[in-house]
């Protein structure tokens, strides 16, 4: 899989100076070329619209980032009030925690990930956050109403004018290495937009 976009909301304080955001980047961007699916090194997609699942994409993005030692579903309070909820993956560096949320959802789902990435940033439960999700060019090709980076990009702004002292939130847009006709269709899961 190759990425598309790469956008950075806020980044502030000496985080983004550190080793540990290095590493951060490094490590996040050679797990994306990780997600493959029908061919050993690319990520082919069979163009029927609506026509992909979602959830075996991330697959491969979060072992990867496991087997260098960042923490998969992990319950967490990132924001105060609000139940413990699953991350994605998350990395404890010396500065706190950084989280990353692939998307599977509609686009209320994205907004709630960059929301909870921020509040808990400013409640100092998080140091950062990189929300991935796709370009408009492949989520017509995934479960329908998938979130994507057109589709958030005009709320970007709100973001940038976080008072934050210290943290970093980014966002990536990933897309597909190649249409292919005779690859096979990622599978869909069982509840909700999924199934349509």
């Amino acid at each position: 899989m190759k990425i598309d976009k790469e956008f950075t909301l806020f980044a502030k304080g000496n985080f983004t100076q550190s080793l540990d955001f290095k590493i951060i980047k490094e490590e996040i961007h050679s797990a994306i070329q990780h997600v493959v699916w029908g061919s050993e090194n690319l990520f082919l997609i069979n163009p029927i619209r609506k026509g992909n699942g979602v959830v075996p994409i991330k697959k491969n993005f979060v072992s990867f980032l496991q087997s260098k030692g960042w923490l998969a579903e992990q319950q967490m309070t990132c924001v105060n009030g609000i139940n413990p909820a699953p991350i994605d993956v998350i990395k404890k560096i010396s500065q706190g925690v950084f989280a990353v949320e692939w998307e599977t959802g509609n686009i209320s789902s994205s907004h709630r990930a960059l929301n909870k990435i921020a509040v808990g940033i400013i409640q100092n439960s998080l140091i950062g956050g990189i929300l991935i999700l796709p370009k408009r060019s492949l989520a017509q090709f995934l479960t329908d109403r998938i979130g994507n980076y057109e589709e958030i990009s005009p709320y970007f702004t709100l973001y940038q004018h976080l008072d934050i002292q210290n943290g970093f939130i980014g966002i990536i847009a990933v897309n597909y290495d190649e249409i292919n006709t005779e690859v096979s269709i990622i599978p869909k899961g069982k509840d909700g937009n999924a199934m349509k």
